[in-house]
């Protein structure tokens, strides 16, 4: 795949991303999501700790770290009208002329999606993190929560290669689903559904399972301690990212699969 080729397929799809308002009012929606999400949980985090006597700090990257369970989904949305919104319209068509190595066409979309979430995640996060700590720090809360710059940093970028990986994961989906229906409950299985169907069979296989699939190994990657399928994650932030990368190459080549066997 020559660089040059693949450098003005992103081109085009970074101008067809910014050309439609959907794409701004799903970023709009990242930083909302984000910043009340945050706000929340670290409000309920630090009413319980003064509640219960402690005198912990909270760093705000935290709550905004947990807070990506549920803004994860307005990215999410924008990466799948990337693809999807091309299908129902028939302009894949145009598209698959003008870029017609499918693969390339594919690995430009995953490109530019993955370049706005990054961007996306880094930028509601501190957003989210400033709030949290303009809010949270003054009083009742005087003292309790913090905004140590690096540690801050750290859960900011982590936040951004999340929302990107999982953007990436959508578009794999989107290619290979092609209806936004379809692709939507796809991924809100993946990342929500499954993980905590698995975990309600109580059963030690499907829980290990489910702490495997994207969301929990993101928030393993993340330094998260909340799970939404209960308890802790049992293993490092190493092993979350290969897990989540994973997932990210199997979405793609079965998106990639799909596009090479399947007509526009």
């Amino acid at each position: 795949m020559g660089i040059g080729e693949l450098g003005r397929a992103a081109a085009a799809e970074w101008a067809k991303l910014w050309s439609v308002r959907s794409t701004w009012w799903c970023l709009a929606g990242t930083v909302v999501l984000m910043v009340l999400s945050a706000l929340t949980l670290g409000g309920a985090t630090a009413t319980e700790t003064l509640r219960d006597g402690g005198t912990a700090s909270l760093p705000a990257g935290e709550p905004v770290v947990s807070a990506t369970i549920f803004a994860q989904f307005a990215p999410v949305a924008a990466a799948m009208l990337m693809i999807t919104s091309e299908y129902s319209s028939g302009g894949i068509r145009t598209t698959l002329q003008a870029v017609p190595v499918r693969g390339r066409m594919l690995a430009a979309k995953a490109l530019v999606a993955a370049a706005v979430a990054f961007t996306a995640g880094v930028v509601s996060g501190g957003a989210a993190a400033a709030a949290v700590h303009v809010v949270l720090s003054g009083e009742p809360f005087d003292g309790h929560v913090t905004l140590p710059p690096a540690q801050t940093a750290l859960d900011l970028l982590g936040v951004g290669v999340f929302f990107a990986l999982v953007s990436v994961i959508t578009i794999g989906a989107g290619a290979a689903i092609r209806s936004a229906a379809g692709t939507l409950t796809a991924v809100f299985m993946l990342l929500m559904g499954l993980p905590l169907l698995l975990a309600a069979t109580g059963a030690p296989p499907a829980l290990e399972a489910a702490l495997r699939m994207p969301l929990p190994a993101g928030l393993a990657f993340m330094g998260s301690t909340d799970n939404p399928t209960g308890g802790p994650i049992p293993y490092p932030a190493g092993e979350g990212l290969a897990w989540l990368l994973a997932w990210t190459a199997a979405a793609v080549a079965a998106g990639h699969a799909v596009l090479r066997r399947r007509d526009a």
